[in-house]
This record gives C-alpha cells, structure tokens and sequence, in this order.
C-alpha cells in the first residue's frame, strides 16, 4: 500500500493543505461543545454572568464583602473606585447610562484584566460573595444573629436588638466572625465547585440589578454573542469541511489518473510472456476497479489519519479538563464496544475481500470469453451452456458481495445502537450528578456531544480499517503489475543502425522456445532478407511461421543465435527505433475505433490525403471505401467489426503501405482476399517496394510464387530455401504444399 501512497508526490502541495484544514476543522469541532456549555449554563442558568467576580460593584456592598476575607488588598487592586463627584461631565453621562445607580452611591468597576487574573479573582471573591448572599437569607440571618446575641454581654444586648447583622460583623474580629459563620461556611467548603459557582452568580445578579442593569438584556445579549461565535465556528469548520472533500477528491482522482497511466504505459512494454502472466481480464481489472478502490480509500485516508485522531486524542483531553473527569469511563465502554465490533467484523470478513477482486477477474475473463466468442458460440447452439458458465462466475462474485456488504450493513446498526446505548448513560449518570450538584446541565451536554466526537473518530477509523484490506489487495494487484520486470527491454546505450545495411534483416542460427516450454519452437534459422527483394516464409500449421515474423519486431526475444536488422542486433537498439523502420501487417487485421482515415493515418495522423489515397489504392481498398456514405470518414467500430474480413485486411495493409517503412511484414495478411484482389494488390504492392525489404507468411502458393526467396518450415526448422522453381525441383515438403493447392500445369506455367 506505500508503495501506491509514493505516487501521492506530484500533489503534495493539496495533501498539505489537507492536513492544515483537517486540523482546522477538527479544533473547531471541538470547541463547538464550549460554546453549547457556555450557553446553557452562563447564558441560560446564570442569565449572561459569565465570572463570580462582579464588574461593577457598589462601594457599600463591597465593604460589607470584605469583611468576610483577609485580601482586601488583592481584590481592590483589580478595581477602580468611581463617583458622581471625580467624573467628568461626558464620562458620567456613559456611566450613568450603563449604572444608574451611580446617581446615588459610589461604585468600584473591574480594571481590564487578563484570564489568569480573572480567575484569580474569582477564586477570592467566590466565598464571600458566597457568604454576603447568603445573609440576605433571613432564615440564616435569623439563625446567625441569635447565636451572636446569645453570646452578647447583657449591658450592650439592648443596643445590639436593632442593629443590621452586617454591622454586628463588622464589629467583631476576624476570629469572632469565623467562630459564628463557622458551620455556615463548613457547608459551603464541602459544596462542588460548580454550584458554589452558581450560587454565588445569582448574588452578583442580584448586585447588578441593585445597580440598575438590566440583567434581561444582559442574558439576551451574552446569548446572543456566544450564538454568533458558535455560527462563526461552525462556518469555519463547515468551509474547512467542503474544502477538504473538494481536494481529497482531486487528490484522490489524480492519483488514480496516475496510476492508470502507470499501470497502462507499462502494460504497452509487455511482452506476449507478461500477457500470460496477467490475462487481459485481469488486466483491466487492475486498471479500472483495483485503482476505483484505492481512490475511495484515499478520499477518506486524510480524514483518519489527521482529522481522527485529532478529534479523539483532543476530545478526551476536553472530557478530563473541561468536563466531569469520573465520567470518563463510560467513554472507555463506548470505544471497547466499538472495537469488539470492527475486531469481530474484521475477522469475519477479512477473507472475502482477498477473493473478491479474484472473482471479479474470472467474471470479466468469462464475460470477454463470450462477447468476442458469440459467432462461434451461435454456430455451435451452445448458448445455454455459456450462460450457465457466466452464471456459476455471477453468482460466486454475487455470493462473495453479499457476505461483505451484509458485515458492512451489519455494521452500522450496531455502531448506532452503541451510540444510543451510550447517550442514555451519560444522561443517566450526568443526571444523578446533576442532582447531587457535581455537575451542570451544560456540562453533561457538552460531555455528550465530546463523546460522539470520540465515538465517530473511532468509528471513521473503524470504517477506513474495512475498507483497508481490500484497498490493500487492490494496491498488491497494481504494485505486482508496476513491478514486474519486463522480459524484453532497452539496452542503457543503444546502438545507431548501419545505415550501409538499410533494409537489411538477417537471422543466424536463431531458436526460440517459449517461456516455460519444454522444446524449441524454432531451431537453427538461417536467412537473410535484402531491400528490392521478397522473402516469404511458408510452411504447415504450426510450423513456426508467425512466431519468425513476430521475433523482427521484439514482440519476442530470440532464445539462441542472433537476428539483425540494419546490420545491428535487434537486442543491442531502442525498440521504438527498430519499430519504426517496420510495417507490420498482423494476422488478424485490427482497426481502431475511429474513422478509415484515423486508421490509415495511424502511423503519422499529419499525413497527406494524397499518401493515404495513394495507399489505399496499393492495398485495393479505394472500391469499398469509395461506395461508403462518408468516404474516408466512415466510422469505424471497435476491432472493426462494421466492416468484412477482407475489408478489413486491405485496411490493415493500407496502414502499413502509408507508413512507408525500410521493411514490409505480411503476416498471412492476404488470406481474405479472394485470388483476384490477391494479384492486382501484390502487382501495386510490388511497384510501391521495390526498393524495400518484404517479408510475407503466407498459405498460398499463388501469392508467394514470385518472391526472390522462399522459406520452407517444418515443426520449427527450416527444411528449403530458394526460388518457387529451385524448391519445386529439390524440396519435397514444399512441393507436396505447392501440389495440394495447384495442379502440375500451374506450377509449371508459374501462375
């Protein structure tokens, strides 16, 4: 699988910036669940009061606050005392606006402080807020100026009655106030944190309103502000989101372009051995749907690798420092649920996807088998049992499908369920801690939408962990494809043709087995083929014939002895170099999906009409070609199958004609022709390559009677060389061939 991701490279600029927005978005979906505890619990339960310390404070109030604590100092260095009396006229009219009480009393306003300050401050004040709040309570004053009249001298009782308890504080000492607050203030030591926090919010809420603010709008407005940063966060993360699957999808696309191109350059160097190694089926197989599911996996890749991982590790570290840590464990139960799940799932499924891209091979070998093999499948009436051939292939890959698609859909639901399962619970447990006061409703909010996003990271990573095994079969396929090393290839320093040998193509003593055969199909060849004149090359079925012609060109390697062309030994020049010098006209004519133009032009599509014209008329095409609706521009299906076998022979040797090549090859390239176009066509083929080298494999007598030089074959070894008239006399084999085609008349009329 690496060695596919290394074609990632030429994008490595689109993967950086994946990853930068990947990050982006994964810290502002976790801060979204901030935002839903601020709301809930400043904006809703503490009505827009987001610190215990106040912002504004009356002189007074904070006098009687002060006497609950031993850092005076500290508190009142982080305010500023204001008044009616040392504000100018402009700046009082603001303040008067924003605190009417103003008019009245004097007020102390929070100097602008950082974050760590502020919650220094909030620490001191919390408690004593905590207390003056609380002796507003009239039950617990009651209780408490009981105890401290109870413990008056009986000379100062009378004097004490009508006193506000807040002054009989003051009057004691630090010792004293401690002594008769000390149960009330045990209780709030042993309060949570977070309702200690409450309870004393509602006391500056009550200060503020003592002021004059208007805490209805104060709310409104603290909703409204943290609604529009949470909208702002979620945008980011929204156009992070679409950013991301924009250019995972070009990302994932381009490396699919890459390796399709990777995969089908190196496919053209292939030899007929590769070709057997990897069917053609298979072969397309790879190309199309092995690199599809690299594509798919790649699409998600970058969102497990940075964005998941993000989530989760920053989503437990959220839970632990923002949240209630003693739930924790239930988002343990939620991931070992999850990978009991994957694991299990896993295992099951694991094996099918080894076999499934195998099975689709054999569907497409089947179906390819069958589509080009109909003619002869209708011939035989043995459709019923092709179709139950495709059938038992359909139904195994069906079969293994549905095995993976069922564990997939299997899945989901449970994943879900576990989801559910564990919501309830958070909610179960979050609300006794509610209850008992060691939790607020926004946090449990807030811890629930924290272990969805640990939930749904680990279940990305569970999904990209299916998808994996068969991405990674897919990316073996192809990487065993890209690494195959190919048997025929280019020397490092190729050598230049002799140019005083143009033309000329020699074998010496040349054999070839095939890969992994036992026997030499071809044995001890020896002949040379000079420019000006005809070489043909005949024999009986499977006597070698084609494979000669084939090893001209590199479509094999020789194994024994050595073949030159141009005075050069074909191993020791560039394949694109000695191919150009070749027409080569194959046995089974092959046209392209395109016009007779395209075909014909297929060497050189800059080629002059008049060349192409010119070729047609050598290869006796121009008759049909001419009798088309659309003349040269005729469509042309796929294999060439809207045209007749002739027809599409005439064009094969038409395309090589308008090459105009150093050497002609006709591989049996004549044996559609009927014996009359067979004639006038080696009659102006003959006028076109007088001063070339032609080699023709060919069945008839007829076609190959004139030629300077005739090979005879047989069973891979060259039993007769020389002219028509020197074989007929002194080769046996040929003879029989030249008899069993003509009768004795002809061949001594040498028609």
């Amino acid at each position: 699988m690496l060695k596919v991701l290394k074609n990632l490279k030429s994008s490595w600029l689109s993967v950086f910036v994946i990853v930068i927005l990947l990050g982006v978005q994964a810290m502002t979906d976790l801060a979204l669940p901030d935002y839903t505890s601020k709301i809930v619990n400043n904006g809703i339960q503490a009505g827009g009061i987001e610190n215990v310390a106040p912002e504004v404070i009356r002189v007074k109030q904070m006098d009687n606050l002060l006497t609950f604590t031993d850092k005076d100092e500290k508190i009142l260095e982080d305010y500023t005392l204001i008044s009616k009396s040392n504000l100018e006229a402009e700046e009082y009219e603001k303040y008067l606006k924003k605190y009417p009480e103003i008019e009245n009393q004097d007020l102390y306003i929070q100097k602008d402080i950082n974050k760590e300050e502020q919650e220094n401050l909030n620490t001191l004040m919390s408690k004593p807020i905590l207390i003056l709040y609380n002796l507003g309570n009239e039950q617990t004053a009651n209780m408490i100026r009981a105890k401290i009249l109870e413990n008056a001298p009986p000379e100062k009782l009378l004097n004490m009655q009508d006193v506000a308890l807040i002054d009989l504080l003051k009057g004691m000492s630090d010792d004293t106030i401690q002594e008769f607050l000390k149960v009330f203030t045990e209780q709030i030591d042993q309060m949570p944190e977070s309702i200690l926090e409450q309870t004393a919010i509602l006391a500056v809420k009550q200060e503020y309103k003592d002021i004059g603010i208007d805490t209805d709008e104060l709310q409104i407005r603290y909703i409204f502000i943290a609604g529009l940063q949470m909208i702002g966060v979620a945008l980011i993360s929204m156009i992070c989101a679409v950013l991301i699957m924009l250019l995972s999808a070009r990302v994932a696309a381009k490396l699919s372009k890459d390796l399709r191109e990777k995969v089908f350059t190196k496919v053209l160097k292939f030899s007929t051995k590769e070709f057997r190694e990897f069917s053609t089926a298979s072969l397309i197989t790879r190309s199309t749907n092995d690199i599809q599911q690299i594509q798919m996996l790649i699409a998600m890749l970058f969102r497990v690798v940075v964005y998941a991982p993000i989530v989760g590790i920053g989503g437990f570290i959220k839970v632990l420092t923002k949240s209630d840590g003693s739930m924790a464990w239930v988002i343990g139960v939620a991931i070992l649920a999850i990978m009991s799940i994957v694991i299990t799932l896993f295992m099951v499924a694991m094996p099918k996807f080894k076999v499934l891209q195998t099975l689709i091979d054999k569907i497409n070998q089947v179906a390819r088998e069958i589509l080009t093999g109909t003619p002869v499948i209708r011939a035989f009436n043995t459709e019923i049992k092709e179709e139950e051939r495709f059938e038992v292939s359909n139904t195994n890959l069906m079969k293994a499908n549905i095995f993976v698609n069922r564990a997939m859909s299997i899945m989901m639901p449970m994943m879900m369920f576990v989801m559910n399962s564990i919501m309830i619970l958070i909610v179960w447990v979050g609300g006794k801690n509610i209850d008992s006061g060691v939790m607020q409703v926004g946090d449990m909010m807030a811890f629930i939408q924290y272990t969805m996003q640990i939930v749904m990271s680990f279940l990305m990573i569970s999904m990209i962990s299916i998808m994996l095994p068969r991405a990674s079969v897919s990316a073996k396929r192809i990487t065993d494809v890209l690494e195959t090393d190919e048997s025929i290839k280019d020397v490092k320093n190729p050598k230049s043709f002799d140019e005083n040998k143009k033309g000329i193509v020699e074998f010496k003593n040349v054999s070839f087995r095939y890969p992994d055969a036992e026997k030499e199909i071809l044995e001890d060849i020896s002949f040379t083929a000079k420019p000006g004149e005809t070489t043909a090359i005949i024999g009986s079925t499977g006597s070698g014939k084609s494979t000669i012609v084939n090893l001209i060109p590199r479509f094999y390697d020789i194994t024994g002895g050595e073949l030159f062309v141009d005075g050069v030994n074909v191993k020791e020049v560039s394949q694109s170099e000695l191919r150009s010098k070749i027409g080569f006209v194959p046995q089974k004519g092959i046209l392209f999906s395109g016009t007779i133009e395209t075909n014909i032009k297929y060497a050189d599509e800059n080629m002059s009409n008049e060349k192409m014209i010119e070729a047609a008329n050598i290869a006796q095409a121009t008759e049909f070609i001419e009798q088309k609706e659309n003349k040269y521009n005729e469509e042309i299906s796929q294999g060439g199958n809207n045209v007749s076998g002739g027809q599409r022979q005439r064009l094969s040797i038409a395309r090589a004609i308008a090459k105009d090549p150093e050497i002609f090859v006709f591989d049996d390239s004549f044996s559609a022709l009927d014996l009359k176009t067979d004639k006038k066509l080696r009659e102006e083929l003959a006028t076109k390559t007088k001063d070339k080298t032609v080699i023709i494999v060919a069945q008839r007598i007829s076609t190959i009677m004139n030629a300077e030089q005739i090979i005879v074959l047989e069973e891979g070894k060259m039993v007769g060389k020389g002219t028509h008239k020197e074989l007929i006399e002194n080769n046996e084999t040929y003879r029989q061939i030249a008899l069993s085609q003509l009768s004795e008349e002809e061949l001594e009329k040498g028609e």
